[in-house]
């Protein structure tokens, strides 16, 4: 299998690490907060990390598209290119709204309309999340690895709830339940991104939700996948990073985890 060429993770990487910068250093100085929605909120420091990014990009590369969270003009407009970037400038932008130390970056390559390249950053605890196509899933340069549970009540699991959700509240909760029933425990971090990422860890052994964005979970799913996990939509179908629902896993839950979702009360 050909890798793709390096100086497209080297970028990856180079970018989240200068968000991850920017991220830190207003934490410090401090930052506006508006609101996209009733409980959606948007920074200073998402709009800031993605012109940084849009502008890099258009520099290095201005042939090749951009999906980003926030902003939808700028460098980086859609060329109907075979090159696609996606990231996410700040996910879990509500945790650090709230001085809660979980958040990153995440930027994901698509060549063809799939995955290629990936880098998932968390500055609070410098690690460097990657994955390429066909090459593995490293942090900090270690090799990541799924892990080897084998039953729901063995697996500590992970979800995340949408932005919606005072609107979607009983089913939301009737799946969530459904899982605390037969797992060890469930979890709820507030980015998907490092929930995908500590899947491919072995930190968590499966993570689900729904009502997510490509660039929620366009560089964690590679990450998982090289990391030997399996990634599917909720209702088992291939999995499509624009299909708004996903579960991640170890491989040796996921069938459990499926079962789990189709038998769950009041599914949306």
């Amino acid at each position: 299998m050909t890798s793709p060429d390096p100086v497209f993770l080297a970028t990856a990487v180079e970018i989240v690490l200068r968000a991850g910068e920017i991220q830190m250093s207003r934490r410090e100085s401090g930052f506006q907060i508006d609101k996209k929605g009733t409980i959606d909120l948007v920074t200073e420091v998402d709009l800031e990390c993605e012109k940084m990014c849009r502008a890099l990009l258009a520099e290095r590369f201005p042939d090749h598209d951009i999906l980003a969270e926030e902003l939808s003009i700028g460098p980086g407009q859609p060329r109907n290119s075979r090159f696609r970037w996606v990231f996410d400038p700040l996910d879990g932008t509500t945790n650090y709204a709230h001085g809660l130390p979980v958040f990153c970056a995440s930027l994901a390559l698509e060549i063809d309309g799939r995955a290629e390249v990936g880098a998932i950053y968390d500055p609070t605890r410098k690690e460097l999340f990657t994955g390429e196509r066909g090459q593995g899933a490293f942090v900090n340069g270690a090799r990541l690895h799924v892990s080897g549970t084998a039953t729901l009540l063995d697996a500590l699991l992970v979800t995340g709830f949408p932005y919606d959700v005072h609107q979607k509240l009983v089913p939301l909760l009737g799946m969530f339940g459904a899982f605390l029933g037969q797992a060890r425990a469930v979890r709820r971090l507030g980015s998907a991104a490092l929930d995908l990422c500590y899947v491919a860890a072995g930190r968590f052994d499966g993570f689900w939700e729904q009502t997510l964005k490509p660039w929620d979970v366009a560089a964690g799913a590679l990450i998982v996948e090289e990391a030997g996990g399996r990634i599917t939509g909720m209702d088992g179908s291939r999995f499509d990073p624009a299909a708004a629902h996903l579960v991640a896993s170890n491989g040796q839950i996921h069938d459990a985890m499926l079962d789990v979702i189709k038998h769950a009360p009041h599914q949306t």
